[in-house]
């Protein structure tokens, strides 16, 4: 039995808050919601394309120097998400492509591939969306506590600046302490909090062990 095929999506040891997978990109993302919609996007787009072509040409791949073939090509698909997204809206995606570097790294960190390279493509593909989806909603839902205490906004990639805010932003005055959400420090503590509540909800309610053959 494929553990990690059988283990819950977000409740399981492969969590993104589990094994705190993308740490990075959970920070850097999540500053604005426009970003983690953004880079949302790109997890599911990189994670199901890359998943699929490998799992599609396994049998004709080399045994070895297969982390390498799925380096380059998550690279490779991520950059043709970045063109798509340039064609559609340049300004936006000018400031948000650093973060969708993030994402081939992250999904050669998750080792969802590996894992899961003895299944068939359509008992793959699902678990590959559920974890990009997972680790995307995990930064939208940081986002949506970040920037409306951080920057007193909520943005949406759009309009004629790139980025569509539902009411206007206010850098001046504001509680500090919650304005420091705003900045890498910030969103580190956050995310901090979030993992041992996490932890400390998971132990009570599902216990130390929530699967068979899981992390105690």
């Amino acid at each position: 039995m494929n553990h990690r095929n059988q283990s819950h999506f977000f409740w399981g040891p492969y969590a993104p808050l589990e094994a705190m997978t993308g740490l990075s990109l959970l920070v850097l993302a999540s500053i604005r919601l426009a970003f983690a919609l953004f880079c949302a996007g790109a997890l599911v787009w990189v994670f199901c394309i890359s998943a699929l072509v490998y799992f599609s040409a396994k049998n004709i791949l080399p045994r070895k120097g297969r982390f390498v073939i799925l380096l380059f090509l998550s690279s490779f698909i991520c950059s043709v998400y970045i063109l798509f997204a340039a064609l559609l809206n340049p300004i936006f995606t000018e400031s948000a492509w650093f973060f969708t570097l993030l994402v081939p790294p992250c999904f050669i960190a998750s080792n969802v591939v590996p894992d899961l390279e003895g299944l068939i493509v359509e008992e793959s593909l699902p678990r590959v969306f559920l974890e990009a989806a997972s680790l995307g909603l995990l930064i939208i839902a940081i986002s949506l506590i970040r920037e409306p205490l951080g920057f007193f906004s909520l943005s949406f990639p759009g309009g004629e600046g790139g980025i569509r805010q539902l009411f206007n932003d206010s850098q001046d005055g504001g509680f500090f302490p919650i304005r420091i959400l705003s900045m890498s420090g910030g969103g580190l503590l956050l995310l901090g909090y979030l993992a041992a509540l996490f932890k400390q909800f998971k132990i009570r309610y599902f216990g130390r062990e929530t699967e068979p053959g899981g992390d105690k």
